[in-house]
């Protein structure tokens, strides 16, 4: 008995320690995400206000992220530290865009004159990999690294092609409707599946319309999803239809170049 105690005992600690270290990991990034480009720097202040740690355990937090080179210390504050610069170096030439990706986001935008999109995954979220604007005045543009909701959108449509009902569920809980999102967006994932191709007006903006298509893998599954996306006022459905029709023959073929994950070979 003694000794199954001592077991459980030990167990319980273990566990106790991986959630602990779990939550330092997380706590972390938290702290890493409050840098942007319109805020490089953020004081110990910015950070008890931005994660609603207390000042203590962000001062250690900090003081080990300075540590390991993942922030740099200033008389202003604390900015993205030199360690971040080598794995941003790292991931670049892991996830380079390859050229003929390149020139298709580019001549699909300048035959159409709107702004076009590669989006992937990450859980809940979808995530802007590459994008190339619209020339005109009145365009959407999101910056490349923005991660965006699920539960709408033209691009989510085809990207959870092939989701279980799990993640599904997960999705819908952030939209606005909440769990009476989950049949609707089943069936609007089907109808994407059955054209080849999905299309969205003002689902999570206002104003705001797109057309989208897949990327398939080596393995035929879903990899990301390739858009057109401007105001509304511009994708009449005439002009939908001809938008599908270009990013279908347009993704195709690079369907047929085979990718690994949605930027690599």
């Amino acid at each position: 008995m003694s000794a199954a105690t001592a077991d459980d005992r030990s167990t319980g600690k273990d566990t106790a320690g991986e959630a602990a270290g779990v939550r330092s990991v997380q706590r972390a990034m938290d702290i890493l995400s409050l840098l942007t480009e319109d805020r490089p720097v953020v004081t110990i202040r910015d950070i008890t206000d931005g994660t609603g740690l207390a000042k203590t355990t962000v001062i250690r937090l900090v003081q080990t992220l300075e540590q390991t080179g993942l922030l740099w210390a200033t008389s202003g504050g604390y900015l993205a530290g030199p360690a971040l610069w080598r794995w941003a170096h790292l991931a670049r030439t892991s996830w380079e865009m390859p050229p003929e990706m390149t020139r298709a986001m580019r001549d699909l935008s300048a035959r159409h004159r709107e702004t076009v999109n590669l989006y992937g995954t990450r859980d809940l979220t979808r995530i802007c990999l590459a994008q190339q604007e619209s020339p005109q005045a009145l365009r959407h543009v999101v910056r490349v690294g923005d991660e965006l909701p699920l539960w709408g959108g033209a691009s989510a449509k085809v990207l959870l092609r092939d989701a279980d009902e799990s993640r599904l569920r997960r999705i819908v809980r952030s939209s606005p409707e909440g769990a009476e999102r989950l049949a609707r967006l089943r069936s609007e994932i089907a109808e994407a599946s059955a054209r080849g191709f999905a299309v969205s007006h003002g689902e999570r903006e206002a104003g705001l319309s797109a057309v989208a298509v897949a990327i398939e893998g080596r393995s035929g599954g879903v990899v990301a999803a390739l858009t057109l996306s401007g105001p509304t006022v511009r994708f009449s459905e005439p002009q939908v239809d001809a938008f599908a029709q270009d990013l279908i023959g347009v993704a195709r073929r690079l369907s047929e170049r085979g990718f690994d994950h949605p930027l690599g070979a």
